[in-house]
């Protein structure tokens, strides 16, 4: 069994607070916040009113409220998008990121752990804290959230040892799941492009949230002809907003461009290869189609 824990310095975690707390969340993100309980915890996203993806994040209740774990390079600016929508409703909203850590460890080692159970966004306690097995893909392992002051005893007690977070990126990368670098997709693509419906990420039963609109018109009119894919470099670099072209026929665009690079891709295209070694200004790379992806 693989023992290995990634702390993952670069997420934070905001806490929703507050009479109106699930009401607020229901209104604004592309899941259903009734899914989520002390044992169960959901992927989602907040979307432009035009279904263009913003940020993307998991809710896992805690106590009274709801924590927001998130990519810290977009968590003040996520902060202040919630606030900007609460108005009137008695919601308080709070950037716990110097309190709270996330640590992610293998699935195995998760189904090890007493009451555990094998289903997506499945969650448990640990000594208050929540434990969620990841609910895109169960492949990403579990996270656990805890107290920056209980952290390495819990580590201790769970026998888990700290590996390089690079290793955690690869994996993520590797299932098609964007690691880092969140912020240049911002307003790139639409969310459903994001392939938030195969990360369980869309509730198209919930009814009205931000964005939804165009996301159930995608969806319920089969237009969905480009995907967020990952990028195998096999020589050189790529560049940010660099057009992927076969046979002088545009099939994509690279989005992100550094260590787990992504492309949004017309991979509906007759000339989309996936087998293809494509060409960019000053190197070579594949596009990756991933195993959970059925296209």
């Amino acid at each position: 069994m693989n023992n290995s824990v990634y702390i993952l310095k670069d997420r934070a975690i905001l806490y929703i607070n507050g009479l109106d707390c699930k009401d607020f969340l229901q209104n604004l993100i592309s899941n259903n916040i009734n899914k989520v309980s002390d044992n169960s915890s959901c992927f989602a996203s907040l979307l432009t009113p035009q279904g263009k993806f913003l940020y993307e994040f998991l809710v896992i209740k805690h106590k009274s409220g709801f924590f927001i774990d998130c990519e810290k390079s977009q968590s003040e600016e996520i902060f202040k998008q919630l606030n900007l929508y609460k108005i009137r409703s008695k919601v308080e909203i709070l950037n716990l990121s110097n309190e709270f850590v996330v640590a992610s460890f293998g699935y195995e080692k998760y189904l090890s752990i007493e009451g555990s159970k094998d289903i997506l966004g499945f969650t448990l306690k640990y000594r208050e804290d929540p434990i969620i097995l990841d609910p895109r893909n169960k492949n990403l392992g579990a996270r656990l959230i805890i107290n920056l002051e209980k952290l390495y005893l819990s580590l201790k007690k769970l026998d888990l040892k700290d590996d390089k977070i690079e290793n955690y990126y690869n994996l993520s990368h590797k299932l098609g799941i964007v690691p880092k670098n969140l912020n240049k997709l911002k307003n790139k693509l639409f969310g459903i492009e994001c392939n938030f419906e195969e990360l369980n990420g869309i509730d198209f039963k919930k009814g009205c949230y931000v964005g939804q609109e165009n996301t159930a018109r995608i969806k319920l009119k089969n237009k969905l002809s480009k995907r967020l894919l990952p990028i195998k470099i096999i020589e050189g670099k790529i560049s940010e907003d660099e057009i992927i072209n076969i046979n002088e026929v545009e099939i994509g665009k690279v989005l992100i461009n550094e260590e787990y690079p992504f492309a949004l891709v017309k991979y509906m295209n007759k000339n989309f290869d996936k087998d293809y070694t494509y060409k960019s200004k000053n190197g070579s790379f594949k596009i990756l189609i991933p195993e959970w992806l059925k296209i």
